[in-house]
């Protein structure tokens, strides 16, 4: 797959720490929407004519670049980065977490202010005690993969099958 932005029902994602691969493969599959996985490094993905990657320079945000220049309209996007989930909303993309929270044109701003405010938090000597997000739970899994089927449903409504 090659960079720029593409039109059809397509999942996009943000590869290197994303602990739901296998579902999102599984929702793929039932589906049948393809998947490209980007990263910064080789990844071993499934060999299967839905299943792509594409590995990045190890350029800062050029896996987030790519994302966010091929996302758009049809695209769903697997990221927990909050600044990358802000482009791809504003290129049109769905974008989904991998806890399962959908990121949303109306949501995005707050987790944008609300990231930088952590970030000046955790810098100053009054971050001592703040940690970074909760650890990843069977929970998140089970809703990231009903969000992501849910997503998926509702695109195909748009972008039917070739």
């Amino acid at each position: 797959m090659s960079s720029g932005a593409t039109s059809g029902l397509r999942i996009l994602v943000d590869a290197d720490a994303c602990p739901v691969k296998d579902e999102i493969y599984k929702v793929a599959w039932r589906h049948e929407v393809p998947v490209t996985l980007v990263s910064n490094q080789h990844l071993r993905i499934p060999e299967h004519s839905l299943i792509g990657k594409v590995v990045v320079g190890s350029g800062f945000d050029a896996a987030d670049d790519w994302i966010a220049e091929t996302s758009g309209p049809g695209a769903i996007v697997i990221t927990a980065d909050i600044l990358l989930a802000d482009r791809c909303i504003k290129a049109g993309a769905a974008v989904i977490s991998p806890t399962g929270k959908p990121f949303t044109a109306n949501s995005i701003g707050v987790a944008v202010a609300t990231r930088a405010i952590m970030a000046d938090l955790r810098a100053g000597a009054v971050g001592e005690g703040i940690g970074g997000p909760a650890p990843f739970s069977k929970a998140d899994r089970s809703r990231f993969l009903q969000v992501l089927d849910e997503a998926v449903v509702k695109g195909r409504r748009v972008f039917p099958k070739p």
